[in-house]
């Protein structure tokens, strides 16, 4: 069976960062994600991991700021420098949390030229430790315009160029909903590729089975498939997270 991992930047938002470690091991989540965990220091965040007994799945790359800023630079022309400095870090970063999968993010960009450099790139992050597992995730471009990795065909496009053994698709049935309206279709096209999964409803990104989406058939389907990963909850509660968790509880 799949475990379940909570994504701390949505769950749990009425603690403090660190408090919320405890409260998902509390509501049943055996690992935890935070998307951009730069501004709390290495150390507390591994103490609070191993406190509550959850392990570190996943988080993003680049760090910037993110309020307002950049959604990564790996498919970016010119901004080669930038996004392997910005790597180096986030690697270093995961490696001290025994981070198990850390996302590349495309960035703004489009075109052949935008392709070459985010494979390039790509390359370049798989070589620069061939034990760490690294992931791409498309997005739909109504949350995020102009981003470059935006169907999951082009996504499969691009891992099999750059053929790396650890790097994979990271799967978010969301954005698999939104972009090709059949997260399901997607699943069963690309699960052979799948590192890591995201859930969340449709098309309000709240709660499993408050939406569109058959997470019935869905979660039956990857289990079917003998996916062993993490599914990681990321999503906006309705009310509370603990509130929410009753698809937790029957998953």
């Amino acid at each position: 069976m799949a475990r379940f991992a909570a994504n701390l930047t949505y769950l749990f938002t009425e603690l403090p960062m660190l408090q919320r470690f405890a409260a998902a091991r509390r509501a049943g989540f055996h690992g935890v994600e935070i998307l951009f965990p730069y501004d709390l220091a290495v150390k507390e965040l591994a103490q609070a991991a191993q406190a509550a007994g959850v392990e570190f799945v996943l988080m993003n790359t680049p760090p910037p700021n993110w309020a307002g800023g950049p959604r990564g630079f790996a498919a970016e022309p010119g901004n080669e420098s930038r996004f392997r400095g910005d790597f180096d870090r986030a690697l270093r970063f995961g490696r001290a949390l025994g981070i198990k999968h850390l996302h590349v993010m495309a960035g703004k960009a489009q075109g052949g030229l935008a392709r070459r450099c985010f494979v390039e790139n790509l390359k370049w992050a798989c070589a620069r430790d061939s034990h760490v597992s690294l992931t791409i995730e498309p997005m739909n471009r109504n949350d995020m315009p102009g981003y470059f990795l935006d169907s999951f065909d082009l996504a499969a496009e691009i891992l099999d160029e750059v053929g790396a053994p650890n790097l994979g698709l990271q799967f978010d049935v969301y954005h698999a909903q939104m972009i090709h309206r059949d997260a399901l279709s997607v699943w069963q096209r690309h699960a052979p590729r799948v590192r890591h999964i995201q859930v969340s409803d449709w098309p309000n990104r709240h709660e499993p089975r408050q939406g569109d989406i058959d997470f019935a058939e869905l979660f039956h389907s990857i289990d079917a498939a003998g996916y062993r990963g993490w599914i990681s909850a990321e999503y906006t509660p309705r009310s509370s997270t603990e509130a929410g968790l009753r698809w937790l509880r029957s998953a």
